[in-house]
This record gives structure tokens, C-alpha cells and sequence, in this order.
């Protein structure tokens, strides 16, 4: 009995897996999104240009988007808006270039990128958290609050969250 046919089957079977695997994982679902001119902040509306997203129906985390303040529009457009609570950009696939997490981060961290609270539990349990630098380039995620932890986590909810939506 020879094997050597049943070895290569097997390697082109996982070589194939391995493929179609991490094509579902960085790839599949995402959509692009471009051609927005305006990104809503708690009620208010910024124009944008430049505009460069990726979303999916599959999980609200992952939302991602590269902007440009447009021009004419004050560079402290977003100083009415309440800061975000402990905003953290999720790292995106690798060719979505223009949202790097880290960079994003460390400015939030070191003060010239400026994060703040969009829009509360859109869908529930997330929060949608807009940031800006001072050379009005700009970026978007959405990244999950106490509310949604506690659903998640099938824990009480904690004071001021909404009931949560009957599945």
C-alpha cells in the first residue's frame, strides 16, 4: 500500500483549510465603505472628506474608518463633545492601512488625538468613538461598554444602562 497519494491529499486538504480559514478571518464579511460626507456626533453632524471605512454585519467591532476633517471647519470642532471613557481602537486587518490602532493609541494617550463619544449604545452595548488629531485627520470604531459586558457576561447590568434588547 502505497501512502504517498493519501499524504498529499492530506497536505493540499489542510493547505486549502488553511487558506479558506484565514480568508473568513481578515477578509470575508467586511464591506468598504467610502463616499461619506458627514459623520453624526451625539446630534450634531461633522462634514468629513476622505472618508475610508470598513464595517460588517457580523460584529459590531468592526467598524473601522480613516477621515479628514473638512476644510473651513475649526480645528476644535469636537471640544462641545464629552470626552470618551477609556477609548481603546481595536486593531484592523492589516489591509486596512490607514487605521493604526497603535499610532491611534498612543496619541489619545499622549494628548494631541482627542477621542470622544459619538454615540451610546448604537447597536446596544457599544459605544461608537470618533477621534481627532490636530492636523484633522480623524478615525472611527465602535468598542463595547459596561452595558454590554454585563449582558455579555449575563451579569446585572450596572446604574443608567437601558434594558437590554429581547433576542
Amino acid at each position: 500500500m502505497r501512502s504517498r497519494p493519501l499524504i498529499l491529499a492530506f497536505a493540499g486538504f489542510c493547505i486549502a483549510f488553511g487558506a479558506a480559514l484565514w480568508w473568513f478571518q481578515t477578509r470575508a464579511f467586511y464591506t468598504r465603505e467610502d463616499g461619506v460626507t458627514e459623520i453624526e456626533i451625539q446630534g450634531s453632524t461633522l462634514p468629513v472628506v476622505e472618508y475610508d471605512g470598513i464595517d460588517a454585519a457580523t460584529s459590531p467591532l468592526k467598524l473601522r474608518a480613516c477621515f479628514r476633517i473638512a476644510d473651513g471647519v475649526a480645528p476644535d470642532a469636537l471640544q462641545h463633545v464629552a470626552e470618551a471613557e477609556a477609548p481603546t481602537p481595536l486593531v484592523a486587518p492589516s489591509w486596512f492601512e490607514c487605521f493604526d490602532a497603535a499610532e491611534i493609541a498612543e496619541g489619545i494617550e499622549a494628548g494631541p488625538i482627542r477621542a470622544v463619544l459619538a454615540a451610546r449604545n448604537t447597536p446596544y452595548g457599544f459605544d461608537r468613538i470618533v477621534a481627532a488629531g490636530p492636523d484633522g485627520r480623524g478615525w472611527m470604531w465602535r468598542q463595547i461598554n459596561a452595558c454590554g459586558t454585563a449582558t455579555f457576561d449575563g451579569k446585572p447590568l450596572p446604574d443608567g444602562c437601558p434594558p437590554a434588547p429581547e433576542d
